[in-house]
């Protein structure tokens, strides 16, 4: 076993260790907003705002379906840190084999479901005809990726599980850069279109699952699962469903509030959506540190419940609060003075009503950062706790917060209803996890002292 490429989080500084594994996340995350920034920067310079609205048109379907990969690849990864931090490795590698035949039925069922319905989902969704092209020819290819998304992510979470944040971000560093040049060769050279986007961003995944995978096999030999543990387990296939399906269906669940939210926008037409687009990508990028922190949390978490250091939880849990709220407040001042220029990087300066809708959409968003901060920080650490639940009750509440703000205040106040969509959500989902928090805290040391988790 590569020793220098894990890291145990169950005993020294919580602080020192969550700075040290959410740097590394921090900036995947980044590298993976901006390779999605850039795609939606060549889009809109290069094929217009039509093309633009058409891409953002299916970004609250697109975070539903991808999501869902993501929160299970993410749930599966809960029971490998378990194993890890209980050093129980021969269970570890039964636990990642497992992961990895359910992740193969999933990406096929879900590839082959999605591609065929994704026409009547945009009808559905009323997406304007004059865009309905081009959302269609950009969503079709994503799907079409799902086994990539499945691919890099399950390896990733099994990496970060191990305490091992940077190796997944490295090679998400050099899948941005192949995404930024087959964007520019596929859009710009071959003239692609919005398709050309798409499949940059397959690729350049695909070839990140692909580095991850040949790095595990070389370099964690703790990871090198024998004939017998590749054997599909239903004991240990439950216990992953378990984790990974209730977090798979907390990110879904709160898309459904964005799909609402988006055929509201749809409504308003071809200008608003591109002003969303814009905003929304600004919004995401800023957002990159929240999500750093939360990864951190769930394999933190994870790897102290299955060490049995229960005293550990809280200690993190507070100095990552500190840093989050922290950033919240440094944010918001970027967002106030600066979200028109941030927004121009999307369209024309002369689209002088999409950037003063970006502005205000920014400014509105970023004023709630603080509870965006504490809804991934808490979800998160729940979930890494192994309490996956109650990633479904927090999307519940995030989902009825959208739901009801494109039902309700997008026809009476338009685009200014939009912008309050994301911090009530936020606000909604916070109010649940705090206490939710404290009660899974007290029923975990009950269970420690009576049975094991």
């Amino acid at each position: 076993m590569a020793k220098d490429s894990t890291k145990d989080m169950t005993v020294g500084s919580p602080m020192k260790l969550i700075l040290g594994f959410s740097v590394p996340l921090l900036f995947g995350a980044l590298f993976q907003q901006f390779y999605s920034v850039v795609d939606t920067v060549i889009v809109g310079r290069f094929l217009g705002v039509n093309a633009l609205a058409g891409v953002g048109a299916t970004g609250s379907l697109n975070f539903m379906i991808m999501g869902f990969c993501m929160g299970v690849c993410s749930g599966f990864a809960i029971p490998v840190a378990h194993k890890f931090g209980a050093k129980d490795y021969s269970g570890m590698r039964q636990v990642v084999a497992n992961s990895v035949w359910l992740s193969l039925f999933f990406s096929i069922v879900m590839t082959t479901a999605v591609t065929v319905l994704c026409r009547n989902i945009l009808t559905w969704m009323k997406t304007p005809e004059d865009i309905f092209d081009y959302a269609y020819s950009y969503i079709f290819i994503i799907f079409l990726g799902i086994p990539a998304t499945y691919l890099y992510n399950i390896l990733s979470g099994v990496i970060r599980s191990m305490g091992d944040s940077k190796t997944p971000v490295f090679f998400l560093t050099l899948a941005s850069g192949l995404n930024i040049g087959l964007d520019i060769l596929f859009i710009v050279v071959f003239e692609m279109g919005v398709a050309g986007a798409a499949a940059a961003t397959v690729i350049s995944q695909l070839i990140s699952g692909l580095l991850c995978l040949a790095y595990m096999i070389k370099k964690f030999e703790i990871l090198h699962i024998t004939k017998e543990e590749w054997r599909m387990n239903p004991g240990h296939m439950g216990q992953l469903c378990s984790m990974g399906l209730p977090m798979g269906l907390q990110y879904s669940i709160t898309a459904i509030g964005s799909v609402i939210l988006q055929t509201s926008v749809n409504t308003l037409g071809a200008l608003a959506v591109a002003s969303v687009t814009a905003a929304g990508r600004v919004n995401m990028f800023f957002s990159c540190p929240f999500e750093a922190m939360g990864s951190t949390m769930a394999t933190y978490g994870g790897q102290n419940v299955g060490a049995k250091k229960l005293d550990r939880l809280g200690k993190g849990l507070k100095s990552c609060a500190l840093l989050g709220a922290g950033y919240a407040v440094l944010a918001f001042v970027v967002m106030y003075f600066f979200g028109d220029n941030l927004a121009a990087l999307f369209v024309d300066s002369g689209e002088k009503q999409i950037l003063a809708n970006a502005k205000l959409f920014l400014t509105i968003n970023s004023a709630a950062y603080v509870a965006l901060a504490m809804v991934n920080i808490f979800r998160l650490m729940i979930q890494g706790m192994g309490f996956s639940t109650f990633a479904i009750l927090a999307g519940v509440f995030e989902m009825v917060a959208r739901s009801l703000v494109g039902l309700v205040l997008v026809p009476k106040l338009g685009f200014l209803g939009v912008c309050f969509s994301n911090p009530l959500a936020w606000v909604s989902a916070t109010a649940f996890l705090i206490p939710a928090y404290r009660h899974v805290r007290r029923k975990l040391d009950k269970m420690m002292n009576g049975a094991e988790i």
